[in-house]
């Protein structure tokens, strides 16, 4: 894979060496964000995009820091993509505040905020769509049916308007980055995949923009999903390469906590998400949950030798 990224740091650093002049701006609309990259352009400057759908945390931060770090130009999307929503999902409450991811964006270091409205991106009579198959038909695809054809539509639409040297991904949807990076190869693309890993709290649940929705029993029955990853790696560290137990082990973990609804709990390959029994190459041990009305993710990578 590509490099990964660095640890969080040195925001205050970044915003030091801003002048007013230089204070991260919005641009709402298509034809204005393709203008002003038009300029970079033909200046011959490297242009780094970091999708998200908004209600930034020190996960995505990071990201911005990285593209800054190895970009001249930064664009931070934040779209709530309602082509990679289901029904009864939580389009309609996902957590939104521009002005705090204005300001969390700009002390990252970010250049501009690409917030456009959803007529926007999809105008009266869109039907078109991308779509990667196979790799879609595991894991959240299996549970989210056409989650993952808006994903790529939207990702494919970001890519067009903003045409980014480098776009920079979490590994906590490691399915979404391996699609994305499908999508590039199989379309020719000309945007670099840099995947970054997983940002964690201090007691180690996967940060997410929807873990503001766990009430207070919740967050703390939450972390046996990041524990039970952690003794996983141990004792693939300790030598265990039978996979079906750490599995197996992970379920029984979860399953403890009858607050928690298992979605599913894989081990698979990085290539393809096939199905892996033994330790070869780099194998991917991904859960899908839901606490309550709360669907949380997570996921380890373990090397084979």
């Amino acid at each position: 894979m590509t490099p990964v990224c660095a640890k969080i740091g040195g925001r205050s650093d970044i915003m030091k060496n801003r002048s007013s002049e230089d204070a991260i701006k919005i641009i709402e609309s298509i034809a204005k964000m393709k203008a002003r990259i038009r300029k970079y352009k033909e200046k011959n400057l490297s242009i780094a995009l970091v999708p998200t759908m908004g209600y930034l945390h020190k996960g995505h931060l990071s990201l911005i820091e990285k593209a800054k770090a190895n970009t001249e130009v930064v664009v931070v999307s934040i779209f709530v993509n309602p082509t990679q929503f289901g029904e009864n999902e939580d389009y309609g409450v996902y957590p939104r505040d521009l002005e705090r991811d204005r300001k969390l964006s700009e002390e990252a270091g970010a250049d501009y905020i690409f917030n456009p409205s959803v007529e926007e991106i999809y105008p009266r009579g869109y039907n078109t769509y991308v779509e990667v198959e196979k790799l879609t038909e595991k894991l959240c695809g299996k549970s989210r049916p056409g989650h993952f054809r808006g994903v790529t539509t939207i990702v494919n639409k970001l890519f067009n308007i903003i045409e980014p040297d480098r776009a920079y991904f979490g590994l906590k949807d490691a399915q979404q980055v391996l699609v994305i990076m499908k999508m590039v190869e199989d379309l020719n693309m000309n945007t670099e995949i840099i995947p970054c890993p997983i940002v964690r709290e201090e007691d180690g649940l996967a940060m997410s923009s929807r873990n503001v929705y766990l009430s207070k029993k919740e967050r703390s029955i939450s972390l046996v999903l990041s524990k039970s990853l952690f003794e996983a790696k141990d004792k693939v560290n300790a030598g265990e390469r039978n996979l079906a137990k750490i599995v197996a082990r992970i379920k029984a973990n979860i399953d403890n906590e009858s607050e928690i609804t298992i979605d599913y709990v894989k081990a698979v390959n990085m290539i393809n998400l096939e199905n892996a029994t033994t330790l070869e190459n780099k194998v991917l041990i991904a859960l899908a949950v839901k606490i309550g009305k709360v669907r949380l993710i997570d996921n380890i990578i373990l090397e084979g030798n």
